[in-house]
């Protein structure tokens, strides 16, 4: 296992343990299982998992795990603050030290603001007392490292990174996904000021090899070097310098197995010429089922009217890629749930993007197949719900 520093000079393994899909048995994570694939990973040199507090039943079956193997020192356990639930500074003990339970632990070493998707959500904290309450928790020792995940775009996530004085953050990131979310430009971002970087969705949930399109996985099939599908997509993360750890959600030790191999063996900056043709090729082959040709440049911005085009477009043609459902729960996070809304039911047609567009989009009609598609009434009532519920007073 090959490893990339930490802000204050530790190691973290190149390749991390997400532990957000642990086989279960009808409801119930299969604790036997996990314990088998974590051990696995443990012994070979993984050294970060990734949970969260959602996750069900995810930090109690890593605390068990951890506990029942005397390895809780010898990991870095990392998990997340459901700050859309709080409300209060009492609130934030009350979730970090159930959390602690959970985890049969006195300390966090990376403890992040969970999805955060707007610079207001972390204003919101910021007056409850959040600033005061991570420098006396870091203080006690009982957070070793503070960060944030984060799903929105790259000019929020650049506004979140200047906020604070972060000791590492999460995107989500994967060749599909790097001129959106916080992209390229958000990754080299915080590279440069020394902020480690955890990627997750390195495959998308899977489907960067399970829901390719025959064209793609005829491309890899032809790959001289014999890589997978995952391979390439995991490759091609690791040779970049700042991404300092790539969470995988593995559920059996073969796949475990297998990203250990690719993680021992890999360097920053080892792809070739034939290899970045070969992703683009890829990144080609998926194009040509989506529904707009947008390529997330960001010309058509601002919107007068605040609509986030770019944002809009790359969830409606993850319904094509992905499914309805993750294309609309992806709406609903990085659009949504903005406090200043962005959503497309606010174009009024003005014309401005379409005189900027480099790829010729009729963004107008466009924009409303998109609202049509992503924001059935039903997710309207529920992003009006859920803005209340998150910026109330």
């Amino acid at each position: 296992m090959k490893y990339r520093k930490n802000r204050v000079g530790g190691d973290i393994s190149l390749l991390g343990y997400g532990c957000m899909r642990f086989t279960k048995n009808g409801t119930s994570i299969d604790l036997d299982k996990a314990e088998k694939e974590i051990l696995t990973a443990y012994n070979n040199g993984v050294n970060y998992y990734d949970t969260a507090y959602i996750y069900p039943g995810s930090e109690v079956a890593l605390g068990e795990i951890l506990k029942r193997n005397n390895i809780r020192e010898k990991v870095q356990i990392a998990t997340k603050l459901p700050q859309y639930l709080i409300a209060s500074r009492a609130a934030i003990d009350k979730y970090f030290n159930e959390q602690l339970t959970r985890l049969k632990t006195d300390y966090i070493d990376y403890y992040l603001m969970h999805m955060l998707t707007d610079i207001e959500a972390w204003e919101k904290l910021k007056k409850l007392g959040i600033e005061d309450w991570i420098r006396e928790k870091k203080a006690s020792g009982q957070i070793r490292q503070i960060g944030f995940s984060f799903h929105g775009n790259t000019e929020m996530f650049l506004k979140i990174l200047d906020a604070y004085d972060w000791d590492f953050c999460q995107i989500q990131y994967n060749y599909m996904d790097e001129v959106s979310q916080a992209g390229r430009r958000g990754l080299e971002a915080a590279g440069k000021k020394g902020i480690p970087v955890i990627i997750m969705e390195p495959l998308r949930g899977g489907k960067l090899v399970d829901m390719l399109p025959d064209s793609a996985k005829e491309l890899i099939k032809a790959d001289p070097k014999k890589r997978t599908a995952a391979e390439i997509a995991l490759r091609w993360l690791w040779d970049q310098e700042y991404v300092t750890c790539v969470l995988s959600g593995m559920n059996s030790e073969e796949m475990v197995l297998e990203n250990c191999r690719i993680a021992s063996d890999v360097e920053a900056g080892e792809f070739t010429e034939e290899d970045f043709a070969l992703i683009d090729k890829i990144k080609q082959s998926i194009n040509e089922r989506l529904k707009v040709g947008c390529t997330g440049c960001g010309y058509c911005m601002p919107c007068p009217q605040g609509v986030d085009i770019p944002s809009t477009f790359r969830c409606y043609n993850i319904m094509s890629m992905d499914g309805k459902g993750t294309g609309r729960q992806e709406f609903f996070r990085i659009v949504g749930l903005r406090k200043e809304p962005a959503l497309p039911s606010q174009c009024i047609g003005c014309g401005k993007c379409e005189s900027h567009c480099p790829q010729h989009i009729h963004i107008i009609s466009e924009l409303k197949n998109a609202d049509k598609a992503l924001n059935p009434w039903t997710h309207k009532i529920a992003i009006k719900v859920a803005r209340k519920f998150l910026y109330r007073k």
